[in-house]
């Protein structure tokens, strides 16, 4: 089993709804949900909308390898409407749903990097994540993530 760190955020629609339907959906094809931040509201980042986005962190014990959880949440992002973006800029989104951390596990592939390249950068990642693991050390930074949390 592994514990797996996850980013959910979501700035269109139903914003509770889509973070308590993709947890749901990841406990029931994923694994065990181990801890669950609150939600926090946040402006978007990297690109410019009327839309607040809401965000949380979660950690996962799972089976899974990396890339069959990624495919995973790809599957549920789908299903739950979000379409491909194209444009490689950052957008609106129903629902994204980002693995911040696979144990320690230091991972580059085409479809994958881990951790993720960008958490220690956005404070809508930090903050959740230090929330439910303040003590985790980021395999790459060996900062924790408390530390990491505040120094945004």
């Amino acid at each position: 089993m592994a514990t797996v760190y996850i980013g959910l955020g979501t700035n269109l629609g139903d914003k509770n709804k889509h973070i308590t339907t993709a947890v749901k959906l990841l406990a029931e094809r994923a694994g065990k949900i181990l801890a669950l931040s609150r939600l926090y509201e946040n402006p978007p980042w990297g690109f410019e909308s009327e839309n607040e986005f809401i965000n949380a962190a979660l950690a996962l014990e799972t089976v899974l390898s990396p890339l069959e959880l990624l495919n995973i949440t790809q599957q549920i992002e789908r299903e739950m409407g979000r379409s491909g973006n194209t444009s490689g800029s950052y957008c609106d989104r129903i629902i994204d749903i980002d693995i911040l951390l696979y144990e320690d596990m230091i991972l580059h592939t085409d479809n994958i990097t881990l951790p993720h390249p960008l958490m220690h950068e956005r404070r809508f990642v930090a903050v959740p994540l230090a929330e439910i693991a303040p003590a985790l050390l980021h395999p790459v930074l060996k900062k924790t993530m408390a530390s990491l949390a505040l120094s945004l």
